[in-house]
């Protein structure tokens, strides 16, 4: 069994959530985790990084001067990458980083970063969230009041709150998430995880990731 406490907005427990970790994951793989935590890093990775050859870069090919009897040594083109304004020998060129781990495997990492939270008590279950306006102050507060101010948060919510992701997106370090966008990768990136009661029981029941199972 793992548990959680269960919070109010005003920081205030009000119980404990319990479930059967197995509901999740029957195992946490740190090497699974590991893989496709390098597979989400490398599917952000631009790789707009070029540099111009010999070949491409400004500047005549013909060579500046003759091969022998000037006393200097033999020397090419302008354009060759020992020279100042030169070509670069292994330039660098643009590329694709991303690829894709197998779905089934990316869907058990998710559930196995999200057991680990509550493994490691960096989970606090919210009993109701109810956020009627767009402000950061509420918010901020509510951060406060849970005890995790200062650290990178994860908030969950069964669909997606425009209303908290629009108070939460200027505090520094804080995530807003629906349940159903998951992934490993965030429950990973941030150190501590707020999740809702309906969201964490529609998980576990399987309305959410129903798909799990094709």
């Amino acid at each position: 069994m793992v548990s959680a406490p269960v919070k109010n907005m005003s920081g205030a427990d009000v119980g404990t959530y319990e479930f059967d970790g197995a509901e999740l994951a029957d195992r946490i793989s740190k090497q699974l985790l590991h893989d496709v935590v390098v597979m989400y890093e490398a599917n952000r990775r631009q790789g707009t990084a070029k540099t111009k050859t010999r070949g491409e870069v400004a500047g005549t090919s013909k060579k500046l001067f003759r091969q022998k009897g000037t006393g200097n040594a033999r020397m090419g083109t302008k354009r060759s990458p020992i020279r100042r304004g030169g070509g670069h020998t292994f330039a660098k060129r643009t590329r694709d980083w991303g690829y894709r781990l197998p779905k089934k495997a990316i869907k058990v990492a998710t559930r196995m970063a999200l057991l680990s939270k509550f493994q490691d008590a960096e989970a606090i279950v919210l009993d109701g969230l109810n956020v009627t306006a767009i402000k950061t102050k509420p918010i901020f507060q509510m951060i406060q009041d849970l005890g995790v101010g200062g650290q990178s948060t994860l908030f969950v919510t069964k669909d997606m709150d425009q209303n908290l992701w629009r108070s939460a997106r200027n505090i520094d370090g804080v995530w807003v998430s629906p349940a159903r966008n998951l992934n490993a990768y965030d429950l990973l990136h941030q150190r501590r995880l707020v999740i809702t009661r309906e969201a964490i029981d529609a998980i576990r029941d399987g309305s959410l990731w129903a798909s799990d199972a094709e």
